[in-house]
């Protein structure tokens, strides 16, 4: 495992961009197990493990069980795991969370690769056992590493997975404001509605001075105090002040901020910054982030993009 190994110098790969990017290139592997390891990497660290799952399997197989078979499908997007018959998935690796990878040069049937778990954040080495493709296999993880971290740079950081829950999310604001709009025109109705009643007494008593042949003007009634009663439909620009002046306008509605029914301002995903992302998406980001830096040793060999480091 400790052969060097230099992508500067080599920088012919196996498979085209487009088989890993759009596709994915399966391998058939036989599957010893996963255990937990105390390092994202090391050469020392997958070979303990090797052994204590080569062992394992040893006593398994005096027990009559055989070791059972996978099929590895590796593009940009992970190693995905499975049942090769059913195809169903049994592990989703995804390529930032995978640290370290090697094939083993004693045992050339043997290859690993070290990824950290999404649900307990320990680290676990993968252990297979592939007759002929194990040097291959551990190659095409690699170059698989090299896309997805160079699409991760292009993107900005926005990978294809984050792309989808920002859509859903947009999709999400949309229904609310629309939701908004609806309340807002029932709240709207139910004001009219409440201006007409307030507006029938008066409505009523207008017409029964003109039944009864009244002509000239009223003044407006006042009560015990000689004040007019107030009305919610009366202008206040037509009832002068007690100094002679009139009132300020009341100002229209038309003029008023477009704002929803909490009193914000309707949301426009579009200029959204990129520290306005919901914590659970900022949080995966950052996770990519770190896991990329951190890069992929390949036999010994970081796996190191980040243009701003001229040692890679």
């Amino acid at each position: 495992m400790n052969r060097a190994f230099s992508r500067k110098k080599d920088k012919t790969w196996m498979h085209t961009p487009e088989a890993l990017s759009k596709h994915y290139i399966p391998y058939n592997a036989k599957f010893l197990g996963s255990t937990e390891v105390e390092q994202p990497k090391g050469t020392e660290v997958v070979r303990d493990a090797v052994r204590k799952l080569k062992f394992a399997r040893h006593i398994k197989k005096s027990e009559g069980q055989k070791i059972p078979k996978v099929e590895l499908q590796i593009s940009i997007y992970g190693v995905k795991i499975l049942e090769p018959k059913t195809k169903e998935v049994q592990h989703n690796c995804q390529l930032h969370r995978i640290s370290f990878c090697a094939d083993d040069k004693t045992d050339k049937r043997i290859f690993t690769f070290i990824c950290k778990d999404s649900e307990s954040n320990k680290h676990l080495c993968y252990v297979f056992d592939s007759e002929k493709c194990a040097e291959e296999i551990t190659l095409t993880i690699g170059q698989a590493f090299n896309l997805a971290y160079r699409k991760f740079l292009e993107s900005g950081g926005k990978d294809v997975e984050t792309r989808k829950q920002i859509a859903g999310l947009q999709k999400r604001i949309q229904d609310l404001e629309t939701e908004n709009m609806e309340l807002k025109n029932k709240v709207q109705d139910l004001e009219n509605q409440l201006r007409i009643t307030q507006q029938l007494p008066w409505i009523s008593t207008t017409a029964t001075e003109k039944k009864a042949g009244s002509v000239s003007p009223k003044s407006p009634s006042t009560d015990i105090f000689d004040m007019i009663p107030f009305s919610p439909t009366s202008h206040q620009s037509s009832v002068p002040t007690p100094n002679g002046t009139q009132p300020p306008p009341v100002p229209s509605r038309s003029t008023e901020i477009k704002r929803d029914l909490f009193g914000a301002e309707p949301f426009d995903p579009f200029n959204c910054g990129a520290g306005d992302f919901p914590p659970d998406i900022q949080s995966k980001l950052d996770e990519m982030q770190e896991g990329f830096k951190m890069g992929l040793t390949l036999e010994g060999t970081v796996f190191c993009l980040d243009p701003l480091d001229s040692r890679c």
